[in-house]
């Protein structure tokens, strides 16, 4: 029998080549990186390329992830940055 595996969800901060710190959640970090440089992911992300992904947290539902995300989106860049720096 098939062993069911479980998705798991990321929230992440991207760091920006102008050393800002983006907020976001996704399924595959590496994918989400991949995208993000391409110029496929968020408009914020697209004039600040290249981004490295340095920090993230593993959720077991998208839901936790997107809540996650939303509390950091609203924290001060320092309290971000404090945060990358646990990675």
């Amino acid at each position: 029998m098939k062993e069911d595996k479980v998705k798991k969800y990321h929230f992440y901060l991207a760091r920006c080549s102008d050393n800002s710190l983006y907020a976001g959640y996704c399924a595959d970090l590496k994918q989400r990186e991949n995208k993000h440089n391409s110029g496929d992911g968020a408009k914020y992300t697209r004039q600040r390329r290249p981004v490295k992904i340095v920090y993230s947290e593993e959720f077991d539902s998208i839901s936790k992830a997107m809540k996650r995300e939303a509390q950091i989106k609203g924290w001060k860049k320092e309290k971000k940055e404090e945060l990358a720096k646990k990675n």
